[in-house]
């Protein structure tokens, strides 16, 4: 009996969605919109996340070394920091390593490495790079590093130069973080904006829809039904508005993302956000479908609930 009725209650509401064509596809449209918001706001929250967490990876202090300090000290040195409550990771570069990165860097200068060449010995001492667990941990390090090479033993350092982690830097940083969290509050207030225009445009086109179906309400009213049987497919209706205004925006994210993937992953922190939608799909549909659903079942429950006088 139960699967009767609900056999029932689903006939009729996806009889009202298409027996109302034009009041659907213009509810559809608005969820779109709304829908299509929210999925470009979680995208700009991914790619700006990936740019700041790829610009606070690139933040460290490096320690370049004399060409003549013992490998031991400076094993020693890199023991000391890593013992350092605020150091997440401490790199090791020997001499030989070093110059092959250098090389490396300037492959197609051959006048650099001509020169290069024409040395007599490595000119590139050992490198220590230096990673904090947070950016505002630099300036400790900093100061243990000044202290290291300032009470050097015999009053010479084995430390060449450091290239501390400078204001400039957490200048940058501070900026994205910025950037970063005003994007997220205006994301946030737009989508807010933009579902409370999608229920009150719902709200209104299911009350149409309600209007039109005043004489079959009436009826059921007549032979007893209860306000559950009454309110249930105008429910359904709603779902079916978001559950294809859903999948309308899922189709359209793909090729958008498509196009658009190789330009986030060159410019905007590495991040192919074509790849990010298709390794994360079912959380894009978890989000937006749920969304839609959510709402036009929110949407028809308030206009059965304010304009049936059950």
């Amino acid at each position: 009996m139960k699967w009767l009725t609900t056999k029932r209650i689903l006939r009729a509401g996806v009889l009202d969605f298409s027996r109302n064509a034009f009041v659907s596809f213009a509810s559809i449209l608005v969820m779109t919109v709304t829908l299509f918001t929210v999925g470009t706001t979680l995208f700009a929250g991914v790619i700006l996340n990936s740019a700041l967490i790829e610009l606070r990876d690139k933040a460290d202090v490096n320690v370049y070394f004399t060409t003549d300090a013992p490998e031991d000290q400076i094993l020693q040195m890199k023991t000391s920091l890593e013992a350092l409550p605020e150091v997440a990771q401490v790199e090791y570069l020997s001499r030989d390593e070093a110059l092959a990165q250098f090389r490396e860097r300037h492959k197609n200068d051959q006048l650099t490495l001509s020169a290069l060449d024409e040395l007599p010995d490595n000119p590139l001492g050992a490198v220590l790079n230096v990673k904090a667990k947070d950016i505002s941990q630099y300036e400790a390090i900093s100061t243990f590093l000044q202290n290291q090479q300032t009470n050097a033993a015999g009053g010479t350092s084995i430390i060449d130069k450091i290239n501390f982690f400078d204001e400039q830097h957490r200048a940058a940083l501070d900026r994205l973080q910025s950037i970063t969290d005003s994007a997220e509050r205006l994301g946030l207030i737009v989508v807010i904006l933009l579902i409370v225009t999608t229920l009150a445009i719902s709200f209104n086109t299911l009350r149409l829809a309600i209007y039109t179906s005043r004489d079959e309400i009436q009826v059921m009213r007549l032979v007893g039904a209860n306000a559950f049987y009454i309110r249930a497919p105008f429910v359904v209706e709603g779902v079916l508005y978001g559950l294809i205004a859903g999948i309308v925006t899922l189709l359209l994210f793909y090729p958008l993302t498509w196009w658009l993937g190789g330009v986030t992953g060159n410019f905007f922190g590495g991040v192919n956000i074509f790849s990010y939608y298709l390794s994360n799909f079912l959380y894009f549909f978890l989000i937006i479908v749920g969304t839609g659903v959510l709402l036009g079942a929110i949407a028809s429950f308030l206009a059965v609930r304010r304009y049936l006088k059950i």
